[in-house]
């Protein structure tokens, strides 16, 4: 299957006792972006070797479905919610890739 596609990377990690709400907030906001047009996937995952640590993974059809998802007001208040909950600032990664079949 070749064509391209959005990749986006993020992690968050949660000063302490601030865990429980950031996993809440983030599986809200998945469950909220994987309804976007132009979504092909929104998933959360925790860090194993820093249990502090969810990061994200996210794929998109294209550019324009993700700056549609910037532009959703829910997409920004996630973002200011947990960098006021984090240890540090969130990071966020975009790749443009070339889905292949070997």
């Amino acid at each position: 299957m070749a064509g391209s596609l959005i990749v986006v990377t993020g992690s968050v990690t949660a000063r302490a006792g601030a865990l429980d709400e950031v996993v809440r907030l983030g599986l809200e906001h998945v469950h909220r972006s994987r309804l976007e047009p132009g979504c092909l996937l929104h998933s959360m995952h925790r860090d194993l070797e820093h249990p502090n640590r969810v990061v994200f993974l996210e794929h998109w059809a294209d550019a324009h479905a993700l700056r549609a998802h910037f532009r959703v007001p829910e997409s920004h208040a996630f973002v200011e919610a947990v960098t006021a909950l984090a240890d540090e600032p969130p990071t966020i990664e975009i790749y443009e890739a070339t889905r292949t079949s070997l």
